[in-house]
């Protein structure tokens, strides 16, 4: 099976719950029609029911299953409200205004627990979704920065091979990462490993150097960034400075590290040193090996939450609710805490 495959039969038994904010649009509709059809996800769509429902018959869609949430409904918002309130040092009216949004509504549902996840962006900017979700849901433990990847899934030259699957990050989010940044990215994009794929993670940060082969303050900084990651996740393999091929290929690493490393040759989660790397490398590798990306997807944050584009299909739409789908239940697992939220994480 493909990468997607398998997560769809994951999504299956996760029955996770996932809140779209922006439920009026016709392809969110069509969408959570496809997650109930499939029993990929129990949707929850923000919006005027009359007009969902007018909209879904105008679109010939079924509405079973579907969980229609009215976001001006003031028992609902008065006790988010008064949450948000709490968690953020803000004044409830403040609260209240800002929960008029259905982004920040919608994070707040996924940060009570009302839903597992959210799946926002078909009619926001990125810079919306990711300022709502840090607001509401907030970033997870020890992490400062939110980020993005891809799974890169690389068809095999050779068809008794299988395909190469990777993470690449981060590819949307940060232009210019500072040191700290770029530790929280290699730390969030192994945690996607684990949460979304099942992986041991084994992270390389990637620089045009490797081990000390070249001295540019581009260099110093993702060997900074090793450090940090390392002392904020020491349970994590994370390794660099890193050329691509002593990442990746065997027969480079032990040429070119002379240390032993757990991660050099076997990389499966690779860090750029800036957005123009992972945007360009991911760009590439799609258009010229063949390689199926899937994302961005957004991480760092407590909870999962998805962004789309604007010109994001149904099948799109569908995918980035079954990857968020498998991580809450993923990250539930770890922690045992499914459905015992109460309230958005609070801030340090």
């Amino acid at each position: 099976m493909t990468v997607i495959e398998e997560l769809f039969e994951k999504a299956k038994q996760a029955s996770a719950t996932v809140v779209f904010p922006e439920g009026e649009e016709p392809r969110i509709l069509e969408a959570a029609e496809t997650l109930v059809r499939e029993g990929l996800a129990a949707p929850v769509l923000l919006g005027v029911e009359e007009t969902i429902v007018h909209t879904a018959a105008a679109e010939g869609l079924s509405m079973a299953g579907i969980t229609v949430v009215d976001p001006s409904s003031t028992a609902l918002m008065e006790r988010h409200a008064r949450s948000l309130s709490e968690a953020r040092g803000l004044p409830e009216g403040a609260a209240m205004r800002l929960l008029k949004k259905p982004l920040y509504l919608a994070g707040m549902m996924v940060a009570r627990g009302d839903a597992d996840a959210m799946v926002a962006g078909i009619a926001h900017a990125t810079e919306d979704v990711i300022m709502a979700s840090e607001l509401t849901i907030g970033m997870a433990q020890g992490v400062v920065a939110p980020s993005s990847s891809f799974v890169m899934e690389v068809p095999s030259r050779a068809e008794s091979r299988e395909a190469v699957v990777l993470i690449f990050a981060d590819c949307a989010v940060n232009p210019d990462p500072s040191p700290e940044e770029l530790a929280d990215i290699a730390i969030a994009s192994a945690t996607t490993a684990r949460e979304l794929l099942g992986w041991v993670p084994r992270v390389a940060m990637l620089s045009f150097s490797t081990k000390g082969s070249a001295v540019h303050p581009q260099v110093d900084k993702v060997r900074e960034a090793l450090v940090a990651a390392r002392a904020k996740a020491p349970d994590v393999l994370i390794d660099g400075e890193l050329q691509a091929d002593a990442a990746l290929v065997p027969g480079v690493a032990e040429k070119k590290v002379r240390e032993p490393s757990e991660v050099a040759g076997r990389a499966n989660v690779l860090i750029f040193p800036d957005l123009d790397a992972g945007n360009i490398a991911y760009k590439l590798v799609q258009q010229l090996a063949g390689a199926a990306a899937y994302g961005p997807i957004l991480q760092g944050f407590a909870r999962p939450v998805s962004d789309l584009s604007r010109g994001a299909t149904v099948e799109d739409i569908v995918g980035a609710a079954v990857m968020v789908s498998v991580r809450a239940t993923a990250a539930d697992d770890a922690t045992d805490v499914r459905k015992e939220r109460t309230e958005p994480t609070k801030l340090s």
